[in-house]
Formats: structure tokens, sequence, C-alpha cells
């Protein structure tokens, strides 16, 4: 046995590496971003879909598990870790997100030579639009299904009028839901690099579940989750103007939301790890 092969055997008894290094992150990214824009509109838009409806399941867990507590630190706790499932559902299931988008798309964008183009706003418009019906959908579904009691559109309440009470301070308010849509899509973002960042599935998860209590803890407006808190009530006849509620809360929300994740997370990453990235990872093979 030659010395090369003894320090081999020597290595393989010390365990792999449990995480991928930032600049490796990244390039996941690049690859997940340029394979998304890659795909049919069908696939694009069928994967939106089922995103939209994962995160109006998400939204229904962050209610169902809250409802009756009076802690309000355990109260936040589990209603973050309802809706940290919605996305899990999402991630793990490579169904297309506009939040996540916001991060992958701009990580491409920003470490190849594919200049911006009409391909790129037609696949925002896909995911954007297809979010939305798949979070209708499971409203619908919800609603006719005649499964959630009184309790629980109580406890809805509770969440759609935190989502909405910046409306009450004017053009300043729709401001505030711009800046607290930045923070939402900063901490989906981590919780992008964080599952990315795992090998295990369980890391995955824990990733995920980290940035995602403190998003819902702290009321943070995330365009899609409130397309899903809002979208089941729609048959209940909840006093909501959805006019308001599209121009007042998921207009800026959507704009905090892709500069929390194009800025935040993609550009500034991938300036800091720009030397270690390998951007032939996006050219075509």
């Amino acid at each position: 046995m030659n010395k090369k092969t003894k320090q081999n055997n020597k290595h393989s008894l010390y365990p792999k590496r449990q995480y991928y290094f930032p600049e490796q992150i990244m390039e996941s990214f690049m690859l997940k971003g340029k394979e998304s824009l890659q795909m049919t509109g069908r696939a694009q838009f069928i994967l939106s879909i089922l995103a939209g409806a994962f995160i109006t399941f998400g939204a229904l867990a962050s209610v169902l598990l809250s409802i009756n507590v009076k802690d309000d630190g355990i109260y936040n706790l589990l209603s973050g870790i309802g809706f940290a499932i919605g996305y899990t559902m999402i991630f793990l299931s490579g169904s297309i997100l506009f939040t996540e988008i916001n991060v992958l798309l701009p990580s491409y964008i920003f470490n190849s030579k594919d200049h911006i183009s009409k391909k790129l706003f037609q696949f925002l418009l896909i995911c954007y639009f297809g979010n939305f019906l798949g979070a209708i959908f499971v409203g619908f579904l919800l609603n006719l299904s005649g499964s959630l009691d009184k309790e629980f559109y109580e406890g809805l309440l509770v969440f759609v009028e935190k989502k909405m009470h910046f409306t009450e301070r004017g053009t300043w308010g729709w401001f505030q839901v711009l800046f607290s849509g930045i923070l939402a899509n900063w901490l989906i973002g981590m919780a992008a690099v964080l599952a990315t960042a795992a090998r295990d599935v369980v890391g995955k998860i824990l990733g995920i579940f980290l940035p995602v209590i403190i998003f819902e803890a702290g009321n943070f407006q995330h365009a899609v989750a409130n397309m899903g808190y809002f979208s089941i009530t729609l048959l209940e006849g909840f006093n909501i103007s959805w006019l308001q509620l599209i121009l007042l809360n998921i207009i800026p929300a959507s704009i905090g939301n892709l500069i929390g994740g194009a800025i935040l997370v993609s550009l500034l990453f991938s300036i800091a790890f720009k030397e270690n990235i390998n951007d032939e990872v996006t050219e075509e093979e």
C-alpha cells in the first residue's frame, strides 16, 4: 500500500463536511435560476400554482397552530413553525415561488453574461400570477370544504388585521409595507441560503425554519404569503376591500420583496464571493 492510498484511507475515516460553502451556494442559485428560466411556460405555470397552494397551506398551518395561544412568544413561535411548513413543501418539491425566484434569478443574472430579456419578464409574470391562482384555488377549496370552524376564522382575522393595519397610516403606511417587504425577502432569501447549504433533508428543514420563524413573528410583508392569508377569507364575508389589499399591501410588498431578495441577498453575496464563484456553471453545454 503506497503513501497516497494510506492518506486516502485515513481521510475516509473522517465524516464528510455537512454543509456547502457560500460560493457553492451561489453557484447552486445561479444554476437553479438558469434552469427555472429555461423551463417550458407550462412547467413554470404549474410549479408556480403549486407554490401558491403550498404557501396557503403554510398560512393555514400558522393560524391552526396558534389559535387560542395567549403567550405572545409561543404564539409567534407556533405561527412561524406553521408557515415554515408551507415553505418547506415549496423548497423540497421544486415549486416556483415569486420570493424565492427573487433570489435565484438575480444570482444568475449578476454572475452570467446573459442580458435581461423579454423571457425573464415573462417568467416573473407567470410565476407571480401562478402563485396568486394557487393561493386562491386553495382558499376556495378550504372554504367549500367546511372543515374550518368559527374559531379558526377568528384566529385568521387577527392575522389579516395585522397585515392590513399599515393602511391606516396613509402614504407612509404604503412605504412601511415596502420596507417590511424588504425585510421579509431578506429572511426568505436567507432561508434559501441555509437550506441550500445543508446536505441532508433534516438540515434543509432546520435551515428553512430558523429565518421563516423570524419573518412570521415580525409580521414582515411577504406578497405571496399575504395572498395565502387573504385567499382563505374569500367566501367568509370579511370586511376587506380587495382593491385596497392589492394597491396598499400586495404591490408595495412585492416591490420590497424584489429589493430584499435581489439586492440584500443575491447582489451582496455575488460581490462578496465573486472571485470564488465559478461562473462557468451557467454556460451553455
